[in-house]
């Protein structure tokens, strides 16, 4: 995949939008105005995004292109080259993950507002 295929794919989640807080080049996408994805447009070869702990860690076991994230919580985010060996199929279910571990923190009131949207 590649960046633009990246930033479709998660704009097509359920409540996805895209904005730039921090810079010109740097993509976040949030789902209910949480971020679950973090794109830098500038290198145009990674995608930040959250990941369980545990599940973090053996990704990183796993896959050489797969770190910590720079200026994130390691414990919770990783830096997914895409550039390297990470197949598509598992670029898509990073992000799914991602996405999936955002919306299960969501407190009642996001999850009912959530719930109530409609693309």
């Amino acid at each position: 995949m590649n960046i633009e295929q990246i930033r479709e794919y998660c704009l097509s989640k359920k409540g996805a939008t895209e904005s730039f807080p921090f810079d010109e080049t740097t993509l976040v996408i949030k789902v209910m105005n949480k971020m679950f994805a973090l794109i830098d447009l500038e290198e145009a070869n990674s995608i930040t995004l959250k990941c369980e702990p545990e599940y973090a860690l053996e990704l990183r076991e796993q896959y050489p292109s797969i770190e910590g994230a720079y200026h994130f919580n390691k414990k919770y985010w990783n830096s997914v080259r895409i550039d390297k060996e990470v197949s598509d199929k598992l670029l898509q279910k990073l992000i799914d993950h991602s996405y999936d571990e955002v919306i299960k923190k969501f407190t009642k009131k996001l999850r009912t507002a959530y719930d109530a949207f409609t693309e």
